[in-house]
This record gives C-alpha cells, structure tokens and sequence, in this order.
C-alpha cells in the first residue's frame, strides 16, 4: 500500500494563515498513531506509535508510520508530543528519532519514563520535557495546552493545540469513567472552557463510537476479580497488556486479599511495572512479589503469574505457555485470566490461545464469560457528551477503522454538527483548516513500513506475498544440466518439493514433458539459460495447477555444460 487515495491529488502549498493535519497512522486502523500539524512551515507530531502484524504479514515485527512525508524536513519539528504510553502510540518514537535525535519529547511523567527505557534500549539518549494537565507551553508557532483525560494507563493527556488560524482538539485515547482508579478523571470542565474560546477542529478517539453508552467504570472489575480469585484451587494467570497500571493494580490487591504472592511474566511487564511502582503509579504491598525463579517454592494455591499475551500475540507469555513452550505450565484446576478486550483483528489468535489452554484443563476466564475488563476508550454516550460540551466547529474522528471514524462522524452530525464539517480521512488524506473550516485538500503516499528483525522499511509488500506462497502454497525447486552447443538436457530435470502433501514422486509424470519442453525450446533458439528457466517455471506451473490445484513458489536452475 504505498498511495491509499490515488484519486485524491498531491496538496498544494500551505497557506500563510492555514494548518495542515496530516495522519501518518492510526486512521483506518487500531495502531500507529501519528499525526503531523503543519503551520508557517514548522512542524508538530502528535503520538508516534506502532502497529502490529496480523496473520497474512507473517514474520514482521512492527509495522510502523511512513516517515517520508517529514524525512526530508527533520529540522522543521518543533516537538514530539505523546498523549499516553501505549504502544501504539510510543512504539515507533525510537524509529523516529533516528532521523533526529534532539527532538524534545514532551509526555506525562509515567509516558516519558516508559518511553526513556525503550530508547535506552536503542541506545538512544532523548531529549524529553515531563508536562501535566493543564500546563501550557510554547512550541515555536504553537501553543499547547495539555489537558487531564482517563484511559487505561495513568497519566493519559489530550493536547489543544493553537495556531493563528485556529485551535485544535485532539483527545489521544480517553474516556469518561467518573469512578476511575486513581481519582483522575477526563477533565470536562476544561473542554467547556476550551469550547466557550471556540475548537476550531476536534480529533476525537472512535474506537467505541459504535458502542452505545457509556464505559463501564473500572471499580467494577474488582469484584469479579476477587470472586474469580476466591473459587480458584490452584496457579491464577492473569494476561493483560504490559502497560495496564490499573488492571495489575486490581490484580495484586486480589491476590494480597487472598494470600496469594504474584509474579510478573515477561520483560515488557517486569519493565513496566518497576518502573510504574517505583513512580508511584503502582502500590505493591511488602512481601507480595516473587521472583519467577523462586515460584517452584511455593505451593499452587499460593501462586498468581501476571504475563503478558492477552491479544495471543505469538512469541508472548501466554502463547508460550499455551503451546508448552514456557517454564510456566497450566493444567486441571488452574484459573487463566484474559484482563483484556479484542482488539479487532486478533479474534483467531486470541480463541486459539483460549482453546490451548483449555484443552491443557485450565478453566480460562474471559471478556465473554465475564466481566473481566472493561474498555478504555469513550462509548457513544461519552462521545456526544463531549460534542455538546464542546461544540466544535469541525470534527475529524481518529484512531479506529473505517466503520468506527463513520460512526463517530454519525455521532457529531447527530449532535448538531453540520455534516459538510465532519471529515472523514484515512492515513495520508489532507486536511487543511483555513478560516475557520476544515477540509481536504490531498493526499501523500502513506505506506506500512515492516520492522523485520534488525531491518526496517526494507521488507516489501512483494516479499510478503512471496512469505504467504511459501507458507500456504509450498515450494519447487527444479534442476537440470543442458548441453550448451546442442541443447540436449544432460542431467536431471530434478525435481524437489516442499509443503506438499503428495510424495515426490508424484512428479515423475511431469518430468518427460519437462525435458522435451527444455529440448525444443534450445531446438528452437532458446539458448539463453534464463529463457530455459522460464520454460521449465511455466510447463511445471501449468501441471501443478491443473494436477494438485496449488500455485507454488518454483524456482528454476539451469546450467549449461
């Protein structure tokens, strides 16, 4: 995918008195959310996260924003601002300050702290600025105000941004829970005051806008922890995302209440999690922790392991253990628990990790079967609450797929919004807003770039396609020596399969036709051994087509001799 709008044209120059919007990510998608605003020819990014590989882009890593469109204009980036430490919205900082490593990176202290570590790892120093709810600051041509939101990680920030031409609201994932964990609720009083100036642009998260009504508060998912907790005979393991503070929180008040030690599973859950405690974000009571070497002395009923793995993520804890490919193994009696929603697209993963464990024998406690999680993003009543409070003059809804930014624009024209200011975008589509109205003027090829291994943005869509033949279709090599003066095959053709059901000498009946075809086509002119090749790829491609209903790789070798 390297243009997802070819019909839209590039934009034209940016007005004086204009800002441009253009999403590098997150629109069309649940993961890496990247914004750029554009004013007098600096530049301001908003979030910088990753998302990651679904079945068909088998062996990628991460897949990252296209950082093309800015490539050439590093010099031009006032700042880096994360709205909260998710993934999918941190992940690709480190790939990103490759290009420049002094940007400022401004986040809530919690953000920036599990930003530091994974640059730490990249051997990266940043240059970072810790901010909170309600601070303001100057960042060359904009001013940014940083405003309290709740979320599912501590510490999440929506930013208004202002420019001559306006101001923008853009709400990073939040929702309204009114009983949050830590008291820190989304602070409407300051999207009245920031709607009574006048929001010229609202960016607003739609994850759940086709949800209706409102997020459960998290204070309900207490109890049905500590009910699962109570009924459990032996070893709990608790999957969730490595950076949910506040579900690891509920989770180790459980198991102090029950008498149980925890132990934390996984480097990016032992990373996080120290560094949410030593913050303060996280209470560990005295003596509750266990290293996961000393958990073979204790016994069973003692033991509760919180791991990653919670979306079935293949090389995470949870998958391992599923597989019996973990030092932590599950069986009869033991209680698995998935603290987490599905984010779409990893239905199949997630169910074949269920079906693992519950053919070992654990009993696996789910968002179907009960209320074990609840979301962090808004429901539709949250979201048209923050429309009439806000009363935008234009709404451009981000971070979800396709049907959920309808919904969400649905939900604004619903509330009074007129539907000519409600825009619709996906990943590269360009939003100018100039006087006061927003709306699209173009689009910049916005591919996926694949983390593959140690490299990155070299791995190609037509290197993928040839991963998904080798992996569903199979493989053929072929060989053969002709004579380079008569063209008569002297040796083979062999023929070598792999991914076959069939034995290989099913091709035995190919293998006559394949020399004549090799013979007349040497007969014929055809000396070239990269031509020979050819004849052999299409007289075997044809076969197997037509014989066993399969389109492998075939790859054709002919020396001369």
């Amino acid at each position: 995918m390297s243009h997802p709008h070819p019909e839209l044209p590039l934009p034209p120059a940016l007005v004086d008195r204009g800002t441009r919007v253009v999403a590098l990510g997150g629109l069309g998608e649940i993961g890496r959310n990247m914004a750029v605003l554009e004013h007098q020819g600096r530049l301001l990014i908003i979030d910088c996260g990753v998302l990651f590989p679904e079945d068909h882009q088998p062996g990628v890593d991460l897949i990252l924003p296209d950082f093309d469109y800015i490539a050439d204009r590093m010099d031009d980036v006032e700042a880096i601002i994360l709205t909260h430490g998710h993934e999918d919205h941190i992940g690709g900082v480190p790939y990103l300050l490759r290009l420049r490593q002094d940007i400022p990176v401004l986040g809530s202290q919690l953000t920036l702290a599990f930003v530091e570590a994974k640059l730490k790892e990249h051997r990266i120093t940043p240059v970072t600025y810790a901010v909170k709810e309600g601070q303001r600051e100057q960042l060359g041509k904009f001013e940014v105000e940083f405003v309290a939101v709740n979320h599912s990680i501590p510490d999440a920030l929506a930013v208004a941004v202002t420019t001559t031409s306006g101001t923008i609201l853009h709400t990073g994932d939040f929702k309204m829970d009114q009983l949050p964990l830590d008291g820190r609720i989304t602070d409407l009083r300051a999207f009245a005051r920031l709607g009574e100036k006048g929001v010229d642009l609202f960016m607003v998260d739609s994850t759940n806008a086709e949800v209706p009504g409102f997020v459960t508060p998290e204070r309900e998912i207490g109890p049905v922890l500590d009910r699962v907790f109570e009924q459990a005979q032996k070893t709990i393991v608790v999957a969730s995302f490595a950076s949910h503070v506040h579900r690891v929180q509920q989770v180790l008040d459980a198991a102090h209440a029950h008498g149980r030690r925890v132990a934390f599973v996984g480097r990016s859950m032992v990373r996080n999690m120290g560094i949410a405690a030593e913050l303060g974000y996280l209470r560990v009571p005295d003596g509750l922790l266990v290293d996961i070497k000393k958990i073979d002395a204790l016994r069973e009923n003692e033991l509760v392991l919180m791991c990653t793995g919670s979306q079935g993520e293949p090389m995470a804890a949870l998958s391992r253990i599923a597989n019996r490919d973990h030092r932590v193994s599950v069986g009869p009696g033991d209680t698995v628990i998935l603290a987490s929603s599905l984010i779409p697209g990893n239905e199949n993963s997630v169910y074949r990790v269920i079906n693992g464990l519950t053919r070992l024998g654990a009993k696996v406690v789910h968002g179907g079967n009960a209320k074990v999680h609840v979301s962090g993003h808004a429901s539709a009543g949250e979201l048209l609450y923050c429309y009439n409070i806000l009363r935008p003059r234009n709404v451009m809804p981000v971070h979800g797929e396709v049907r959920h930014l309808v919904a969400n624009g649905a939900l604004a024209v619903a509330a009074g919004v007129d539907p000519k200011r409600v825009v619709l975008a996906e990943d590269g589509v360009v939003i100018d807003l100039v006087d006061g109205e927003a709306s699209i003027v173009g689009a910049v090829p916005c591919g996926y770039v694949y983390v593959d291994g140690s490299s990155v943005g070299e791995l190609t869509d037509v290197e993928l396609k040839d991963r998904r033949i080798l992996g569903e279709e199979g493989f053929i090599s072929l060989f053969a020596v002709v004579d380079s003066a008569t063209g008569k095959v002297l040796a083979g053709p062999e023929i070598h399969a792999r991914g076959f059901a069939e034995d290989d000498a099913v091709f035995d009946e190919i293998i006559p036709q394949l020399t004549s075809a090799l013979e007349e086509a040497a007969a014929a002119g055809s000396a070239d051994t990269h031509q020979l090749q050819q004849v052999m790829r299409r007289v075997v491609g044809r076969w197997v087509s037509g014989r066993l209903r399969r389109k492998p790789m075939i790859i054709p070798v002919v020396v001369e001799a």
